[in-house]
C-alpha cells in the first residue's frame, strides 16, 4: 500500500548534507562554524583506495589539519577488524570494524567516545546505504564523497547502480 509521506521521508534520509569530490574538499572551518566538533569517515574509498594499506602523505596531512581545526575523528568500516585497525592505528585515530553500517551502533559509540551528541558529529563516507544513511538516521551531518577508486567489491558495484538513482533524484529534491 502506498503511503504518500514515505518517498519524501525516504530520499531524506539518502540525502546528504553536502556532496564533495573528495575528503581534501571539505572545508572544516566551516564544519567548526556549524557546531561540528567530531567526524566520522569510513575507510575504503573515502580514505583510501579499496584494498589499499598505504596511507598516503596528503592524507596523514588532512588526519593532522583535522585536529588542529578542534575536531577528533574516527574511522567507522564494515571491513574487517585487521584491516581497519591496521589502518587506523596508522592513522592515530579511533575507530569501530565490522560496523554493520547503515544501523546506529557503531556511530553512536563514536559519538559517546567523543563525548558529543549526534548533532555535533559528522559523517563522512562514498556510499549512500551505509555511510550516508547510517549517519542521517543517526541524527549527524553527512557529507558524501565520490569514490577514491573504481575498484571494489562486486556487491558495492551493484549497489551504486541503485546509488546514482537515489543521488540524481536527491539533487532534484
Amino acid at each position: 500500500m502506498f503511503q504518500p509521506g514515505f518517498e519524501v521521508s525516504t530520499l531524506s534520509l539518502l540525502k546528504p548534507d553536502e556532496m564533495v569530490d573528495s575528503v581534501y574538499e571539505i572545508d572544516l572551518k566551516r564544519l567548526k562554524e556549524l557546531g561540528i566538533c567530531g567526524i566520522i569517515t569510513d575507510l575504503d574509498n573515502t580514505l583510501v583506495a579499496w584494498r589499499s594499506c598505504e596511507i598516503t602523505d596528503i592524507l596523514a596531512q588532512w588526519v593532522q589539519n583535522v585536529r588542529a581545526a578542534g575536531l577528533k575523528i574516527a574511522v567507522v568500516s564494515n571491513n574487517s577488524s585487521a584491516r581497519v585497525q591496521e589502518l587506523a592505528n596508522k592513522l592515530g585515530v579511533a575507530y569501530v570494524a565490522k560496523a554493520i553500517k547503515p544501523r546506529r551502533k557503531a556511530f553512536r559509540k563514536i559519538a559517546d567516545e567523543f563525548k558529543l551528541t549526534p548533532e555535533k558529529v559528522a559523517v563522512v563516507g562514498d556510499q549512500l546505504f551505509t555511510d550516508i544513511l547510517g549517519g542521517n538516521r543517526s541524527g549527524m551531518y553527512t557529507i558524501l564523497v565520490t569514490p577514491i577508486s573504481k575498484q571494489e567489491f562486486i556487491g558495492t558495484k551493484i549497489v551504486r547502480c541503485f546509488e546514482r538513482f537515489f543521488v540524481n533524484r536527491t539533487k532534484k529534491a
